[in-house]
């Protein structure tokens, strides 16, 4: 049986929870492999981009200017050096209309947001590059509902206890929802919060995990439509 805190802080996720973002990476990669399509296969190319992903990510960090980097390093390198700088081009132009895509709120976000800071202390908790979440959030029109926002490098339970703490909660009254089980709700369950888990019918292969199904204070949810009555739950 669940055993239940009092909850005084709840925390969103923005990518994939509040908005699509997965999507805009999927359809770039596809770009790109179309655009190497006389160097190698799709699941080549697949497995090289993911190399250098993981490669990279202790450099440039999430989001697009990193995967924009790791994209052209795996031209190079799938091309021995014969990528032309048109390719190179194409590339960082798939980059800067990433950056510059509308943000697409997915089903139930803004009233998930809202019945949520009518009980309790709201926080976005993201990670990424600033300026793009920065812009991301201003666009999405969420912005006022939360009472404040965190754009971390890393998603740890040393970064969530401090967080919470930040915002005067403990971890053992703070929950935190998200699409992402490694970085959204092992670390808060290692911190001793509650994870909320939100599947993205796409997840990034680096964010892959399993679900601590045993776990007292984790739970999953269809969509977001769903939290207000589990939160109404768990405080009862």
């Amino acid at each position: 049986m669940h055993s239940p805190g009092k909850i005084t802080l709840v925390g969103f996720d923005a990518d994939d929870t509040l908005w699509q973002n997965e999507t805009f990476f999927r359809l770039t990669q596809a770009r790109l492999e179309s655009l190497l399509a006389d160097f190698c296969d799709s699941a080549t190319l697949h497995d090289r981009l993911i190399a250098a992903e993981r490669r990279n990510l202790g450099h440039y960090g999430y989001g697009v200017k990193g995967f924009t980097l790791s994209m052209i390093e795996t031209a190079i390198e799938v091309t021995q050096g014969r990528v032309s700088a048109q390719v190179i081009a194409e590339i960082m132009a798939a980059g800067r209309e990433m950056l510059e895509h509308p943000i697409e709120l997915l089903p139930h976000a803004r009233a998930a947001v809202e019945q949520a800071a009518e009980q309790f202390h709201v926080v976005l908790i993201t990670k990424g590059d600033l300026m793009d979440q920065e812009r991301k959030l201003a666009q999405s029109g969420l912005g006022d509902l939360f009472h404040g926002v965190e754009i971390v490098s890393e998603k740890t339970a040393d970064t969530y206890a401090r967080l919470f703490t930040r915002h005067g909660a403990r971890a053992e009254s703070a929950l935190m929802v998200g699409n992402s089980l490694k970085s959204d709700v092992l670390p808060v369950l290692a911190a001793g919060g509650f994870g909320v888990h939100v599947p993205h019918g796409l997840t990034w292969e680096l964010e892959r995990a399993e679900p601590p199904a045993q776990h007292p204070r984790f739970f999953e949810l269809e969509d977001l439509s769903g939290l207000n009555s589990l939160l109404g739950r768990l405080v009862a």
